[in-house]
């Protein structure tokens, strides 16, 4: 038997695990945060589900200890997880299950994290998301559960962006403007500097050698805006390129939802776009004025797990176990709120 009553077990255990970081949030049914960890990236196409899904447990453990709970039976009443790399039907299933046998929450819920960035800038289950953090991906919903999602395996399935691929793509520029095979750019001078080598060839062969840890690679981002709002050219274009895939993105989930004739949110989000350099997202914005007139964009720079733990309160408001509009007022008000951009 549970030590915890059903009465008294926290409402949700919300988790958003992305490419980069993990976030954990316990939330009580009326939308109270009770506790919260952090801890590193989520890969479970590396990993394998049941791992991935293991390396969990000490944030769930940390958020229950600062929540002044154990894990002495069951925790909570929902478990909602927003998880990044679950892009395929058949990756959802083996987390899904992965989850389902911990002894985290009596009912549980995997979805794509893009649909947690979605819903926390939204207020139900209808619009289009667009996520630019360390990799890049796009989600459409309807109320009547249709949606629009794309593969995004990198690559492999026509992906382009993300912190990942703008780091890889000035290293490249960089590193032939160095040796004479491609055209000048200020890049290449500006990451030797970043990194403190004296060339972009020299911070490829540090992290080629482990001398330079690779995951400082996405720090090259900082180094391509301030090129770029300095006029380098090859700085620009590839920011210019961002934005016109995050636009296409968006653009093509409103056309498969039929939204472009109507007012719909669009919502942005991930590290690239929660910057809120306007470079990118005047251009994002202005592409979406041309070709979707009636798109309504807007910044989300909450933390992700925001939105995983709305999903939990609406499943536990469809149950009558609370979590309805006050309790996500209550939450919305410990973070931060989605921001409409300018037109």
């Amino acid at each position: 038997m549970d030590h915890q009553h059903t009465e008294q077990l926290p409402g949700v255990l919300a988790i958003d695990a992305g490419n980069s970081k993990t976030d954990v949030a316990l939330v009580g049914a009326d939308g109270t945060v009770l506790g919260t960890a952090r801890g590193g990236g989520f890969q479970p196409q590396l990993d394998g589900a049941e791992e991935a899904i293991a390396g969990l447990a000490p944030l769930v453990e940390a958020a229950a200890a600062e929540a002044g709970l154990n894990l002495d039976g069951v925790l909570t009443t929902h478990v909602s997880a927003c998880l990044a790399n679950a892009d395929l039907p058949v990756e959802e299933e083996l987390l899904q299950a992965a989850i389902a046998a911990r002894p985290w929450g009596r009912s549980s819920a995997v979805a794509n994290d893009t649909f947690g960035l979605l819903r926390a800038g939204t207020d139900g289950p209808r619009g289009v998301a667009v996520v630019c953090g360390a990799g890049i991906n796009c989600v459409g919903l309807l109320p009547d559960g249709r949606t629009a999602r794309f593969p995004a395996l990198g690559q492999l399935t026509g992906d382009w962006g993300g912190g990942g691929g703008l780091a890889s793509e000035s290293m490249w520029h960089a590193a032939r403007a160095e040796d004479g095979r491609g055209a000048p750019t200020a890049l290449a001078a500006a990451i030797a500097a970043h990194f403190g080598l004296p060339s972009t060839n020299a911070v490829a062969e540090a992290m080629h050698l482990g001398r330079l840890d690779r995951g400082r690679l996405h720090e090259i981002v900082r180094v391509l805006f301030a090129a770029a709002t300095a006029g380098d050219a090859t700085a620009l274009d590839l920011i210019d390129r961002q934005a016109d895939e995050i636009a296409r993105l968006a653009v093509v989930a409103l056309t498969r939802l039929e939204l472009l004739a109507e007012p719909t949110p669009v919502v942005l989000g991930g590290g690239v776009l929660a910057s809120r350099e306007p470079l990118l997202l005047d251009n994002v914005t202005a592409r979406l004025a041309a070709v979707a007139p009636l798109a309504e964009p807007r910044i989300v720079i909450a933390p992700p797990v925001l939105g995983a733990a709305l999903l939990g309160l609406d499943h536990l408001a469809a149950g009558g176990l609370g979590g309805g509009p006050a309790a996500q007022q209550r939450l919305r008000a410990s973070y931060a709120t989605p921001q409409p951009l300018a037109a």
